[in-house]
């Protein structure tokens, strides 16, 4: 299939600089203000010059995808670097995402086994209490997040209302030839739904909940660029709308990045912690920057030996495992995306947050919650009986929990 069928469009004007860093934490990303309108941001020259923030993403680990084939593909799965630049002008804020990705993939719409790169940008729809954010990826009760997504797709058509039944068939299905087919072939890209660009909101896994008319307009772009072998993802919507307001001097926002080839969809991704968006020019903010970017300090050595003493019998923990993968939630990455906080109170309250289970059918002795007066209630029990300190030590510990960076070459 041809390039130009796709939304998507293809590039050989812009760059990836090789990343050649071991280690990357949080680093805020600095919005620069403009003056000038966010139309056809991604090929627009107001990117040109755009200083580019690196943040690291890391595989989501915490439940395996129930496909055997998907699991495979994505067992050997490490980290990668994604690069960032924000601007904003009175009324709207743009991001700027680019990625490495050899194998360009387009989801087909007819196919099963099919499916597209794709990137997402996340905001909580309440940041004023930065210990209290949702969690990454799907929200948890009583602390939505909105989340904007895109995938790479082809010309899609749908019924539109209008009762064009007769361009539902695939054109090998016609009685048309030559001008009468092409006209077909018009027709049905006039009316084809040529971009998979949605928007969410979910308070929690299987709460997710499509955004179906104009109350959180955005626009999405990928661009792909042959020569390097990368994608250029942008997004551009209203500083404030129903759902969120991010006129502030700070606001957190996460990345998620999908790869078609190893068939990742939904949970099987590549995942950002809560990184922080400081509007230039504008004044505060800095306790909300200082806490997402904590990094929990604490005797590594004590928080490993605590960690396998109290959670090891139920969670994995990459290399340290003696649980079955099925028992409890998987920790290998979680330090990766989820903040000192989040972990703190996972510990502590660890029915802040419920995670669903690795199968809604699993075995009753191994459900992550059970249902107790129409409440879920986590088959973790609450560790806040622990000394302060062997707390913070387990943070500091599950904090170091993530995958190398991959190191991405020009």
């Amino acid at each position: 299939m041809k390039t130009e069928f796709f939304k998507i469009k293809t590039a050989f004007s812009f760059g990836f600089l090789a990343f050649t860093s071991s280690t990357l934490f949080a680093e805020n990303i600095i919005a620069t203000k403009v003056n000038s309108s966010f139309e056809g941001i991604e090929t627009s020259n107001i990117i040109k010059d755009l200083k580019f923030t690196e943040i690291s993403v890391y595989p989501q680990k915490t439940i395996v995808l129930n496909d055997k084939s998907v699991a495979e593909k994505n067992s050997q799965n490490i980290s990668k670097i994604i690069k960032v630049s924000a601007i904003y002008n009175d009324s709207d804020i743009a991001f700027v995402i680019k990625w490495q990705d050899r194998t360009l993939s387009i989801q087909e719409g007819y196919k099963t086994d099919i499916y597209g790169d794709g990137f997402a940008v996340q905001f909580p729809k309440d940041y004023s209490d930065p210990k209290k954010l949702p969690y990454i990826g799907m929200g948890s009760e009583n602390r939505e997040v909105l989340v904007h997504l895109q995938k790479a797709v082809p010309n899609i058509y749908e019924p539109n209302g209008n009762g064009n039944v007769e361009l539902q068939i695939s054109r090998n299905n016609t009685n048309y030839f030559d001008e009468e087919l092409k006209q077909f072939d018009q027709n049905v890209s006039n009316l084809a739904r040529i971009d998979y660009q949605k928007s969410f909101v979910s308070a929690g896994f299987r709460s997710l909940t499509e955004i179906k008319d104009d109350s959180a307009k955005v626009d999405m772009n990928m661009v792909y660029n042959h020569n390097y072998g990368c994608w250029k993802g942008t997004l551009s919507r209203k500083l404030k709308d129903e759902y969120i307001n991010l006129n502030s001097p700070s606001f957190p926002v996460a990345f998620a990045i999908w790869d078609g080839d190893k068939n990742n969809r939904g949970g099987t991704k590549l995942l950002s912690s809560w990184q922080t968006v400081t509007l230039d020019g504008k004044t505060g903010g800095e306790v909300l920057v200082s806490e997402i970017n904590n990094i929990q300090t604490g005797n590594l050595e004590n928080g490993k030996a605590q960690f396998k003493a109290n959670c090891i019998a139920c969670h994995i923990a990459g290399e340290m495992k003696s649980a079955m993968s099925f028992m409890a939630p998987d920790l290998t990455n979680i330090g990766g995306y989820a903040s000192s906080a989040y972990i703190r109170e996972s510990i502590i309250d660890p029915n802040a947050v419920i995670v669903p289970g690795y199968n809604r059918n699993a075995h009753k002795n191994f459900e992550w919650y059970q249902i107790v007066d129409g409440k879920r209630i986590s088959t973790m029990p609450s560790f806040s009986w622990l000394d302060e300190n062997i707390t913070n030590d387990i943070v500091s510990y599950v904090q170091t929990l993530k995958t190398q960076i991959k190191e991405e070459k020009k």
